[in-house]
């Protein structure tokens, strides 16, 4: 998967992630950073979703498809597409660049609008990516867990950056029985919760 990475996709990369460190450096508003996840975490999550059982992969948060890409090498290895949401304009314009420029438009689907007014249609997740602003994820969390099939995988990245904010989510995730859960320490911190 990681070997198999094209070099359309590899320069797309490099090019997110020098844009990124650019604007976090510059003092760029929050809303109009990329805010993307680190090539460790976009590794971690690749290798999940890869193991994730058959069914429907969704990430919450496209922003300019960097951790799309991630997701993309774990669905092409095994056969899936995977849905995209993204709220923003300009970071959906972005996000169709990167799909059309690393060929991955066959196995992503990217959807401009509110994942929250959408996630109620789909059921069977097999994989979610929640990366969004960090007032929905409780919202996500209450329409994405009892949507996950049996051994499926929720993933919600910030957990500890932005543990504060998002401290009632992670509670509820901890002793929700639902689901098996822990913090692991990779980048800004990534909450896995796997469907029992």
């Amino acid at each position: 998967m990681f070997h198999e990475i094209s070099d359309p996709m590899m320069a797309r990369m490099a090019q997110l992630e020098q844009a990124d460190a650019r604007d976090r450096a510059d003092g760029t508003s929050h809303q109009k950073r990329l805010r993307q996840i680190s090539p460790q975490v976009g590794q971690f999550i690749a290798i999940l979703a890869a193991g994730a059982p058959i069914g429907r992969y969704i990430e919450i948060g496209t922003s300019a498809g960097y951790s799309t890409m991630w997701l993309s090498l774990a669905c092409r290895a095994i056969g899936r597409k995977i849905i995209t949401f993204e709220i923003l304009e300009e970071k959906v314009q972005l996000a169709r660049e990167t799909i059309r420029i690393t060929g991955i438009s066959d196995i992503v689907e990217l959807v401009h609008g509110d994942a929250v007014e959408h996630l109620a249609s789909y059921e069977g997740i097999a994989f979610c990516f929640l990366d969004a602003e960090k007032e929905v994820y409780q919202s996500c969390y209450e329409l994405v867990v009892p949507r996950l099939m049996k051994g499926g995988i929720l993933v919600a990245d910030n957990a500890i950056s932005h543990e504060a904010t998002i401290q009632p989510m992670i509670e509820k995730a901890l002793t929700d029985d639902r689901v098996d859960a822990l913090v692991v320490p990779i980048g800004t911190g990534e909450l896995v919760c796997r469907r029992t």
